[in-house]
C-alpha cells in the first residue's frame, strides 16, 4: 500500500511528460551532433554548438551558431531533419503513431497526453486527428518536396537536388527554417539566392502557412471543405487573423523596404510576412532590413502561428481574445463577441498570462544580452523574440554571442516550444488547490 502511494504521488503529469520528452529528445540530438561523423572535419563538436543546435532543431527555431550545408556531414544533416519532424508534428504524435503501427490500442493516458501535445480541445476522435496529422504530413511534404525538386534537381543534379527538396520541404512545414544552401551561395545565406524566384517562394510560404495553421483547422476544413459559416469558432478565428497579418504584413513590408522591381519587392514582401511569423527562412539579408521592417519582424514573430499547430510564438487566437475582449470593454459590453459567439471568460485569463509570460521573458533576455554586449537594441530584441517564438529570424549576432548569452537562448527556444507556462507549471504542479481563499479587495485599474 505504501509503495502504491509512493508511485502515485511521484506519477508525471501529462505537462510534465511532454516537457521532458523534449528534453531527452534534446539531449540525445545533443549527444549524436558531439560524435566526430556528426560533422564534416570528422572532429568532435563543443558541447554547447551540439546543445544550441539539438534544441533549435527539436523546437523548430532555425537559429544556428554553425552553418548545417558546411559545418555538418550527412549524418549530422540527417539528425537535424529527424529532430526537427519530431519536433514538429510533437513526439507524442510519434509515439502513437508507432503505438497504431504495431496494432497496440493507445491506453487513455497515451490519448490525454497526445491532446495536451497538440493543443486538441477534446479527447474524443483524438486517433483519427492522429492518422490525418500522419497522411496530411506526407502529402503536404511530398508535395513540397515534388515542386522544389524541379528547381533544385537542375541545380544540384538527382541525388542531391532530391534530398535537398525533402529536407527544405520538411523544414518549412514544421517550420523549422534550416536550409542548407551553405555550400550553393554561402554560409548562413539562406534563401537568400532564391529571392526573385517564385517557385521556390512560393512552396515554402504555402508550406509554412500549412504547418502554422494548426491540427484542429486541418480536421475543420477536411469536414467542412470550404463552408465558412460550419467551422468552429477556433478555425475561424485562426484563419481570419492569419489572413489579416499575412496581408497586412506584405503591405507594411512592401512600404519599408525599397530598391528592388516591384514584382520582386511584392514577392519578398509576402515571403517576410510569412516567414517572420514562425519560420525563420530569409530571401534577403535581414541585417540590411531598415529600423521599422525590423520592429515589424519582432511583432510578427512574438504573434507566430496557431495553436496545435507546428509554429511557435504566442499564437493567432491568443492575440484575437486580448484584443476582442479590449475591443468589448471599450463598447462597454460585458461579454465579448465574435461570429455570433460569446467567449470563454477563461479563454482571456489564458491569453493575458500566454502573452505577458512570454513578453517578460523576451524583454529579460533582451536586457540581459544588451548589458553583456554592445549590439544595438533593435538587434537583440529580434533575436531574442525569435528564440521565444521559435522562429529562427537574425541579423547574425548569434554567433557573436557570449557563453552565457547562448544558454539564454537556448532556454528561450525551449520555453517557446514546450510553453512557457507549461514548464512553469510543470515544476510547480501542486496536486491540490488550496482550501481557504484569501478575501477579494476592489483596486483602481487604468
Amino acid at each position: 500500500m505504501k509503495g502504491e502511494k509512493t508511485s502515485r504521488r511521484y506519477k508525471l503529469s501529462h505537462v510534465q511528460i511532454i516537457a521532458l520528452g523534449f528534453f531527452i529528445m534534446i539531449a540525445a540530438g545533443t549527444l549524436l551532433l558531439m560524435l566526430p561523423f556528426s560533422s564534416k572535419s570528422g572532429e568532435f563538436t563543443p558541447f554547447t554548438t551540439s546543445l544550441f543546435t539539438a534544441t533549435s532543431a527539436s523546437c523548430v527555431t532555425g537559429l544556428v551558431l554553425a552553418d548545417t550545408a558546411t559545418h555538418w556531414s550527412l549524418f549530422g544533416q540527417i539528425v537535424i531533419i529527424t529532430l526537427i519532424q519530431i519536433g514538429g508534428l510533437g513526439f507524442m504524435t510519434i509515439a502513437v503513431l508507432f503505438t497504431m503501427l504495431f496494432h497496440r490500442r493507445a491506453g487513455l493516458r497515451e490519448r490525454e497526453i497526445m491532446v495536451e501535445s497538440i493543443n486538441q480541445l477534446q479527447i474524443g476522435g483524438i486517433l483519427d486527428i492522429t492518422k490525418m496529422i500522419f497522411f496530411g504530413t506526407l502529402i503536404f511534404e511530398g508535395a513540397g518536396a515534388v515542386l522544389l525538386s524541379l528547381r533544385f534537381i537542375p541545380l544540384f543534379g538527382w541525388g542531391r537536388g532530391i534530398y535537398y527538396s525533402v529536407f527544405h520541404s520538411i523544414s518549412a512545414f514544421c517550420n523549422a527554417g534550416f536550409d542548407l544552401m551553405g555550400t550553393f551561395s554561402g554560409e548562413y545565406s539562406s534563401l537568400t539566392a532564391f529571392y526573385n524566384d517564385p517557385l521556390v517562394s512560393v512552396t515554402i510560404m504555402a508550406l509554412i502557412t500549412v504547418g502554422g495553421i494548426g491540427f484542429f483547422v486541418w480536421d475543420d476544413l477536411r469536414k467542412n471543405k470550404f463552408r465558412f459559416k460550419k467551422y468552429k469558432l477556433h478555425s475561424k478565428l485562426v484563419l481570419t487573423v492569419s489572413l489579416i497579418l499575412t496581408v497586412g504584413g506584405a503591405l507594411l513590408f512592401f512600404i519599408f523596404e525599397k530598391g528592388l522591381p516591384v514584382g520582386t519587392r511584392i514577392l519578398n514582401a509576402f515571403f517576410d510576412s510569412v516567414t517572420a511569423r514562425t519560420a525563420g527562412f530569409n530571401t534577403v539579408d535581414i541585417a540590411a532590413y531598415t529600423g521599422a521592417s525590423k520592429l515589424l519582424t519582432v511583432i510578427l514573430m512574438f504573434i507566430g502561428g496557431s495553436s496545435g499547430s507546428t509554429a511557435g510564438g504566442i499564437k493567432t487566437t491568443t492575440v484575437a481574445v486580448i484584443l476582442i475582449y479590449t475591443l468589448a470593454g471599450a463598447r462597454g459590453k460585458n461579454s465579448a463577441e465574435v461570429f455570433g459567439r460569446s467567449l470563454e471568460e477563461n479563454a482571456l485569463k489564458k491569453a493575458v498570462y500566454v502573452f505577458f509570460v512570454n513578453l517578460l521573458l523576451a524583454l529579460g533576455a533582451a536586457c540581459f544580452i544588451c548589458a553583456a554586449h554592445g549590439f544595438s537594441v533593435i538587434d537583440v530584441l529580434l533575436e531574442t523574440f525569435s528564440a521565444m517564438g521559435t522562429v529562427g529570424m537574425s541579423t547574425g549576432i548569434t554567433r557573436e554571442l557570449g557563453t552565457a548569452s547562448k544558454y539564454i537562448i537556448i532556454l528561450l527556444m525551449y520555453l517557446g516550444r514546450v510553453g512557457s507556462i507549461s514548464v512553469a507549471g510543470a515544476l510547480f504542479e501542486k496536486r491540490t488547490k488550496p482550501a481557504v481563499t484569501s478575501p477579494a479587495e476592489k483596486i483602481l485599474v487604468g
